[in-house]
């Protein structure tokens, strides 16, 4: 399985990854807050994620990091 993980400190809340995500499961976190304030991106239903690294790619910030 694959699996998508975020450095939520490092997410300045962009959205790009959020566009690109072919499975829709990319979102930004509603609830909580990085330490810059910001709300930061996650998968919502990381058994969907199938690892295309969309996500990763688009991230100008380097927050991402796909697991295959």
């Amino acid at each position: 399985m694959a699996r998508a993980n975020f450095n939520t400190e490092r997410c300045k809340g962009c959205e790009l990854c959020t566009g690109v995500c072919p499975k829709g499961i990319v979102v930004m976190d509603a609830v909580n807050f990085n330490s810059k304030g910001f709300h930061p991106a996650m998968v919502k239903d990381m058994e969907k994620c199938i690892g295309c690294a969309f996500c990763a790619t688009v991230c100008p910030d380097c927050v991402i990091e796909v697991e295959r």
